[in-house]
């Protein structure tokens, strides 16, 4: 007998099967097993944010599910923090501090600025002073992330799971460790409070950073570096002209080696990537741009490049042979957040805003033929529809199957989740959906996940 999946919101998020991890410097105590996923998924596939850099004080190991800096699917790994989550099972686990470069893993920098117009030396010496390393520590350890450089007095972009790595929280006394997709983000803000974090630049030097506002729908967060000037911004391009194939830079700080760059093309775009959900259902999930340019643990919140030096993405995730955070590593499988996609949510976080969200006002899962483990998913399957949504005024019913947005073809509820979240409120789409067989379409003015 088929088990029914797990309902998710489209601009909420799908069902949690294990949070995905941050890479904390202080050992925790071995992760808790991943939980079973949703039918249709392959339990081997981990999805892990990618670690932090490393621990300098070791702790009593302690479970924790926290979001990481870069995810893995085989593992899916999230890649900034010190830890892995990830996209098609998201596993949460704790980096070995002792394996990591720390703040001592400072290298010197050689670039050729003189370098042709379209090579890596080129874009290298553009964009290495745009990306920062960010060290985070608390009382439940350390570890460190990547950023990208807003504005020239501070502002800095990067993962909401790199920055939550410095929480005092534990297991025992908040399963939600925050950044976690079952923590809301005043609690997870809350917890940062008393927490270090320290942002390093490609000069050497350094300074005291605080958070400006975190959303954990999208895995962003904005960080401001006190009391410094004159820093040169990064500049930001448009994911929407990427093409698979173009060569694409990485640079980040993987396991705490500052100001590392890789290279790479785009392999695919709108992968949907899915590293958990809140207590509410709401999933963090986007439609990631897929790379083969190396992303390890501590990349996440790093920027990707096209080879203009203009950021397209932030790297977010990876996915991994291992289930392991402590063996985690690349495999030509990166995960990046669009750029489009979180610049309105940047602008809602500089003005202290909180971040919102387009919806449907529907619960879905994945049509039957993803439930019985077939290959061929032919869509999102309506669950529950929302009194007064969007999707109810559109004409939607239980049961229905959405099978496209616009042009972007939906094949199971996680590629809607994503697709709808790559659109903002009060966006009009055009959705399609099959009803008994028969192909129905119809525009909606998409609601917004605001209180």
């Amino acid at each position: 007998m088929t088990e029914p999946t797990p309902q998710q919101q489209p601009g909420g998020t799908p069902p949690q099967w294990a949070p995905p991890g941050a890479d904390a410097t202080a050992t925790p105590p071995p992760p808790a097993a991943p939980t079973t996923p949703p039918p249709g998924v392959a339990p081997t596939a981990v999805l892990s944010t990618a670690p932090a850099a490393l621990a300098t004080t070791p702790k009593p190991k302690t479970r924790r599910a926290t979001l990481a800096a870069t995810a893995l699917v085989g593992a899916l790994v999230l890649g900034g923090g010190a830890g892995f989550g990830g996209a098609a099972l998201f596993y949460s686990t704790q980096g070995d501090g002792a394996r990591n470069g720390g703040s001592s893993a400072t290298g010197s920098q050689v670039v050729d600025s003189n370098a042709p117009e379209g090579t890596a030396e080129k874009v290298a010496a553009k964009v290495l002073p745009s990306v920062v390393k960010i060290e985070v520590s608390g009382q439940a350890g350390s570890g460190s992330g990547s950023g990208i450089i807003l504005s020239s007095d501070g502002l800095i972009l990067t993962n909401n799971h790199v920055v939550d790595l410095s929480s005092e929280s534990t297991q025992e006394t908040n399963p939600g460790f925050p950044g976690s997709p079952d923590q809301d983000q005043d609690q997870g803000q809350e917890q940062q409070q008393g927490s270090s974090i320290t942002v390093d630049f490609s000069d050497g030097t350094s300074a005291s950073a605080k958070v400006v506002g975190t959303d954990p729908l999208t895995d962003t967060a904005v960080i401001q570096a006190e009391n410094v000037s004159g820093l040169t911004p990064a500049t930001i391009g448009k994911s929407s002209n990427l093409v698979v194939g173009q060569d694409v830079v990485a640079i980040g700080s993987p396991y705490g080696l500052d100001s590392t760059v890789t290279t790479g093309i785009v392999s695919a775009l709108d992968r949907p990537v899915n590293v958990g959900s809140d207590s509410s259902g709401n999933a963090t999930v986007y439609p990631a741009i897929q790379t083969d340019a190396a992303i390890n643990p501590g990349n996440s919140g790093g920027a990707l490049v096209d080879m203009n030096g203009n950021v397209v993405g932030i790297n977010a995730s990876i996915r991994s042979n291992s289930s392991s955070s402590e063996e985690a590593g690349s495999i030509g499988l990166g995960f990046a957040i669009p750029i489009d996609e979180v610049l309105p949510i940047i602008d809602q976080l500089k003005a202290g805003d909180e971040a919102t969200h387009a919806r449907m006002g529907i619960s879905v899962g994945d049509s039957s033929a993803a439930q019985s483990g077939e290959n061929t998913v032919t869509g999102a399957v309506v669950q529950e529809v929302t009194a007064d949504s969007a999707a109810e005024k559109a004409g939607l019913k239980k049961g229905d199957t959405i099978t496209k947005v616009d042009d972007h073809q939906i094949n199971g509820s996680d590629s809607l989740v994503a697709t709808v979240r790559s659109y903002r409120p009060g966006d009009e789409v055009e959705v399609t959906w099959s009803r008994d067989g028969k192909e129905q379409s119809a525009k909606i003015t998409l609601d917004s996940d605001a209180t």
